[in-house]
């Protein structure tokens, strides 16, 4: 019998807000244990919380980015549970009235996955287990959260990794998050069930909890979907619990059963106010929200015609795309600025970190100088290439390593002696091209493009080569 993964997910993303979502403790990461927080993130008896609204604000930019609609009505819920990174004994979060409902993601194969809503939260305390005890740090108490909860619509781990790996893009781009994961400031819960191919009933759900990793996602999903498809061909039942990964054994393992929203106990937080959302601030949201990958990719691919990989690489992070667009300005083929940057700059930037903060020392708009001067015809390809090796190490302008007289280019009796020269030296390559061996050429070529020191054109150098060779 053939089965089917039907998986959903919860994903909790840090806001980047300078203060928590209650109070005005920093959200500052790294700190020693305990020294960021205060009565209010700890729940002493007496304080009340008081909404930030730049959460609202930021909750509201995720929904317009994601396709959600914005309510004009939202509340803060109670849900309620105990455990020791909890110290209040409850959550503040949002239940049957969240910010955002009803949006999508869609993936490269066409398919949207939906989402059900975002809704914003405070995090919990971090528990760090050591040699058999456990600590508390309520640092991280009180930082807010968004919950971005997807329907069941993701049917493999390639469609998982695509969908989280969009949504972090996105919440990159906006400026709402930084998304590191390794960081714990995006975390998914992952639900997944097994039921025959071409059914539409779900089966029964396990939760994998607090993944921080792309790659163990997947490996866990995999795992837990050969889990439960063995428990059924054996005949067994799939018992719905929460379960968590351990990446060195690559297994699931219980933590606790799963609990529903009646668990919770939900109730209305009697101390805050309702939320209300006026349309003309959503619209003024909307309006200051960056152009989103997506878009940025189709614009690449139809209007620059570069290609839907080469686009993919300059999208992937927001600062890279907004280098590219500054460097292009003007060009009549952006397709040139590209490919400095996807090869020599790229060059430089050894880690996924490096390409993410992208800081090097040459401005966008002198490379983009640098390409309007290879457009004019002043500047050959070659010499612009040593020339931003120089720029990119001092951060100074072209001027500063090509002369007027490089840019001059060669005359025709000046490039017939540099030809000639070439082929004097170049006996057994000259040789091997008369026998037919059209990529020797290529060699006395390079002898050449050497001794210009980038001046000559690489296409009249190999027709002056083809003539006086004969």
């Amino acid at each position: 019998m053939k089965y089917e993964m039907v998986a959903g997910f919860e994903t909790h993303v840090e806001l980047s807000t300078n203060t928590k979502i209650f109070c005005s403790c920093t959200t500052a990461f790294g700190a020693e244990p305990n020294t960021h927080c205060c009565p209010v993130c700890i729940g002493l008896p007496g304080t009340l919380p008081k909404l930030n609204e730049k959460v609202v604000e930021y909750a509201i930019m995720a929904g317009l980015a994601t396709n959600c609609e914005i309510a004009e009505i939202a509340k803060m819920d109670r849900k309620n549970y105990c455990y020791p990174d909890l110290p209040k004994a409850y959550q503040i979060s949002q239940y049957d009235k969240p910010l955002c409902e009803h949006g999508y993601i869609e993936l490269s194969n066409g398919r949207k996955i939906r989402i059900t809503r975002i809704h914003i939260e405070e995090d919990a305390g971090k528990l760090i287990h050591n040699h058999g005890d456990t600590y508390v740090d309520y640092n991280r108490g009180g930082v807010p959260l968004i919950e971005i909860v997807s329907e069941p619509d993701i049917r493999s781990p390639e469609e998982a990794r695509e969908y989280v790996e969009k949504l972090q893009q996105i919440m990159r781009y906006i400026g709402v998050s930084d998304c590191r994961m390794q960081e714990g400031s995006m975390r998914c819960d992952v639900n997944i069930s097994v039921r025959e191919a071409g059914s539409e009933k779900l089966g029964t759900r396990t939760e994998i909890k607090n993944m921080n990793s792309i790659t163990f996602i997947t490996k866990a999903m995999q795992y837990e979907f050969e889990r439960q498809v063995d428990l059924i061909e054996a005949g067994e039942k799939v018992v719905q619990e929460t379960l968590r990964y351990d990446d060195a054994t690559n297994t699931t393992s219980p933590m606790r059963g799963k609990e529903d929203a009646h668990d919770y106990r939900y109730f209305r937080e009697p101390d805050l106010v309702t939320i209300k959302v006026e349309r003309e601030q959503v619209e003024k949201i909307k309006a200051c929200l960056p152009e989103l990958p997506n878009k940025k990719l189709d614009r690449y691919i139809n209007e620059y015609e570069i290609s839907e990989k080469d686009s993919a690489l300059l999208v992937k992070y927001r600062n890279i795309a907004e280098y590219f667009d500054k460097a292009a300005q003007g060009l009549k083929t952006p397709k040139s600025a590209a490919n400095f940057i996807l090869t020599q700059i790229f060059r430089r930037l050894e880690t996924e970190a490096d390409k993410e903060a992208f800081d090097i020392k040459t401005l966008p708009e002198q490379l983009n100088k640098m390409c309007k001067l290879i457009e004019s015809g002043k500047l050959k390809n070659s010499l612009a290439k040593s020339a931003l090796e120089k720029m990119l190490d001092s951060g100074e302008n072209i001027e500063k390593f090509v002369s007027e007289e490089d840019m001059a280019g060669l005359d025709d009796a000046a490039l017939t002696k540099l030809c000639q020269d070439a082929i004097n030296n170049s006996a057994n390559a000259v040789a091997d091209y008369k026998s037919g061996k059209e990529k020797a050429l290529m060699s006395i070529l390079g002898f050449v493009m050497k001794n210009s020191k980038g001046r000559a054109d690489a296409n009249a150098v190999k027709e002056k080569l083809k003539e006086l060779i004969g």
